[in-house]
């Protein structure tokens, strides 16, 4: 598991000389063409994205791409994914600023797609920053149930969150928490991904300094931290259930050793299983390195080769838990104010308009003084570990007049039927930019004035306030203000996880 943030994925390694003479070169006899897995690390990372599938069909999302003149195409397995010029500042689009998509690299996709989700089932994702893989999984529960997402780190934390309220996700905990000391108070999971902390070799495509700090050392170091994660999750996983482990490294330290000696420590309650992966190629699991032997099941693992795929470098395997074991009992749960919401909710259905039952989809809670979070109406936060939000903060009651957020308003704008503003393209860039900007003569015949739910081509773009003065001054949020072309313009932030 890694992250980047940077201008694209220009940048690339000079020559495949450069790769071996590098401590890369030990992988060789596990290569079945060593020139061109070289070439493949000496050439850009293309880029991906997927689309929401809360907000935009994959076809509306490239016909969005090729109107502004960028090459798309569709990925083999992958239904919602489209693969992009490696160029292509994606984190500086008004469509993923607002959630329409999300940048992840290829392979880092399939983890979820692996796992054989379905709604209702209780998942962990153990190490889920920045969020890609949590959002992919939230959305393949139907955005209902329960998540729990949880990173040793709080900064990467907020980073996850940003971009669980973006996409508009609802049926996620997140936990800052030592995953590998996970409490056993959390109860048994379904599904749980292990998308372990690693040395982070097959990302040497978009992170072309790594070539030069590459050690195998540090493989050994990592070996027993992965260890104790997939222990953990052998622990929490329920009879029946599902582990997915998968790193983004070629090491077999980090690989087929740390899922052969977990096999061995629960040699009667684990077995790897088969699993295929329509229209990508993989190699089998090894089953031999540095004098080592190891079980035959080994094979069952995958392993992704930048040549083959065109993509990073990657490994799976998925494990599943006898089904004939004993369950432990129910978890506790938490509990949350759900008290004198209500009024605040009629307030919201006075003003825009929402059917009648529209809230009998969701859980409402107050879990800052600032405001209220929305939950999906079947997602249970853990008790145990202490949780750092859960679902989306939607209503911003400390505000005056009181106000929906950004993402409450992404997630729900769409459904209300008063207090809409579609914008025109140059509105819209100028809305972007957090600026005031003049309606046109149709938008000053609206006598809706005061906090607007503003739309571009129908999709929801934030909150604006329409002043009686006769100009809508922009409130989205000054982080996001890179979204749009113009003076103010920012970094690329998408993190392709």
């Amino acid at each position: 598991m890694t992250e980047r943030t940077g201008r694209g994925n220009a940048a690339s390694v000079n020559a495949p000389a450069e790769i071996s003479a590098s401590p890369l070169a030990r992988y060789r006899e596990l290569v079945d063409d060593w020139d061109a897995f070289a070439a493949a690390l000496c050439r850009p990372l293309p880029g991906c994205v997927w689309a929401n599938p809360a907000r935009i069909g994959v076809e509306d999302l490239a016909a969005l791409l090729v109107e502004q003149g960028v090459s798309v195409q569709p990925v083999p397995g992958l239904p919602r994914a489209l693969a992009v010029p490696a160029s292509f500042r994606t984190g500086q689009q008004w469509w993923y600023c607002i959630g329409l998509a999300h940048a992840q690299e290829v392979v880092s996709q399939l983890p979820a797609t692996l796992m054989d989700l379905e709604p209702g089932q209780r998942v962990l994702d153990m190490c889920a920053a920045p969020g890609g893989k949590t959002a992919q999984i939230a959305f393949a529960l139907d955005n209902r149930g329960t998540l729990v997402a949880n990173d040793i780190s709080f900064m990467r934390i907020k980073a996850l969150q940003g971009n669980l309220d973006r996409l508009g996700v609802v049926n996620v905990t997140t936990t800052c928490s030592d995953a590998a000391n996970w409490p056993t108070a959390s109860g048994q999971f379904d599904r749980i991904l292990v998308d372990a902390p690693c040395s982070s070799e097959g990302t040497l495509r978009r992170n072309v300094s790594l070539l030069q700090r590459l050690d195998p050392a540090n493989s050994e170091r990592l070996g027993p931290r992965q260890r104790a994660l997939l222990r953990k999750a052998v622990q929490r996983c329920r009879p029946g259930g599902r582990i997915l482990y998968s790193t983004c490294t070629f090491a077999p330290e980090e690989n087929e050793l740390v899922v052969a000696d977990i096999l061995a420590e629960f040699p009667d309650d684990l077995r790897l299983i088969q699993v295929s992966v329509p229209g990508f190629r993989t190699r089998p699991g090894i089953t031999e390195w540095c004098g080592r032997t190891l079980p035959p099941e080994l094979a069952l693992c995958h392993r992704f080769w930048p040549h083959h795929n065109d993509s990073g470098g990657f490994f799976i395997a998925v494990l599943e838990k006898r089904a004939d074991l004993p369950a432990e009992p129910e978890p506790r749960r938490a509990t949350g104010s759900e008290d004198g919401n209500d009024d605040w909710l009629a307030g919201l259905d006075a003003k825009y308009g929402f059917a009648d039952g529209y809230w009998d989809r969701y859980r409402v809670n107050r879990q800052t003084r600032r405001g209220l979070h929305l939950m999906a109406a079947d997602h249970v936060p853990p008790a145990v570990p202490k949780a750092e939000g859960s679902g989306l903060f939607f209503h911003r009651t400390n505000a005056k007049p009181p106000k929906p957020t950004t993402a409450g308003a992404l997630l729900l704008g769409r459904d209300a039927a008063r207090f809409r503003l579609e914008l025109t393209e140059d509105q819209r860039d100028a809305y972007m930019r957090r600026e005031t900007f003049a309606p046109t003569d149709e938008q000053k015949g609206l006598n809706e004035v005061g906090q607007v739910i503003v739309s571009y081509r129908g999709h929801v773009l934030g909150v604006a306030i329409f002043h009686r003065s006769g100009v809508i001054e922009s409130q989205f949020p000054r982080r996001w203000s890179g979204c749009a072309p113009g003076p103010r313009q920012a970094l690329d932030t998408a993190i392709p996880d």
